[in-house]
């Protein structure tokens, strides 16, 4: 079985598991998700979900964030984290959209990518749930599940995006991220899998081991 064919079994498999494909992170607006993506690096989606009333609740247009108070923000947000650069970085972010993108969050990889904090993962994501384009979020779950399965053999985010990308179905690849997260929290959990309820555990090179 090549790569490719391990991929689409993969997909289709989690696709029968989990029909519904979402991002966990709560957000109203791609701003907001923005946000709560910049906030969950280090930090569970859990976690965002219980900051981030508070804070979407008192600062609600791009204009609020771009001449927010720093200490007010770092200390709606302390509870994620590394607070003090994530809330230099959600200023920023909302300062460079309205200074260099006219107010409108930019739907490239290359664009976002030059906005405060985010990288190529926050990219992909945005890319994907926002704009509705292929995108593989190499977050944690990603990157181990598709290690264990031997779609990948490597745990350089980059890299796992640039392999997933060459197999995946483009349509395919934004949802099956998701859907591995939740494999990841469910079954294929870290350091402590449950290969006997795996729904992949057929053709899963680690079990096979």
């Amino acid at each position: 079985m090549t790569k490719k064919q391990r991929a689409l079994l993969a997909v289709e498999t989690l696709k029968t598991e989990y029909p519904e494909a979402i991002c966990s992170l709560n957000a109203d607006n791609e701003f907001e998700l923005l946000i709560a993506t910049r906030l969950s690096a280090q930090c569970t989606d859990a976690r965002v979900n219980l900051v981030t009333p508070a804070l979407f609740a008192k600062y609600k247009t791009l204009e609020d964030y771009a001449n927010a108070d720093l200490a007010d923000v770092e200390n709606l947000i302390r509870s994620c984290g590394f607070f003090r650069t994530k809330a230099k970085d959600i200023i920023g972010m909302a300062q460079a959209i309205i200074d260099r993108f006219d107010g409108k969050l930019p739907d490239t990889i290359e664009e976002l990518t030059t906005l405060p904090g985010v990288g190529r993962k926050t990219a992909n994501l945005i890319c994907g749930d926002v704009f509705g384009k292929p995108a593989v979020v190499a977050d944690t779950h990603l990157i181990r599940i598709s290690n264990l399965l031997g779609l990948v053999q490597t745990k350089d985010p980059a890299k796992v995006e640039k392999e997933l990308k060459a197999i995946l179905p483009p349509e395919e690849s934004n949802d099956f991220c998701h859907r591995c997260v939740f494999h990841g929290r469910a079954v294929c959990i870290s350091g402590r899998p449950k290969c006997e309820n795996c729904c992949m555990r057929d053709f899963c090179k680690s079990v096979k081991k």
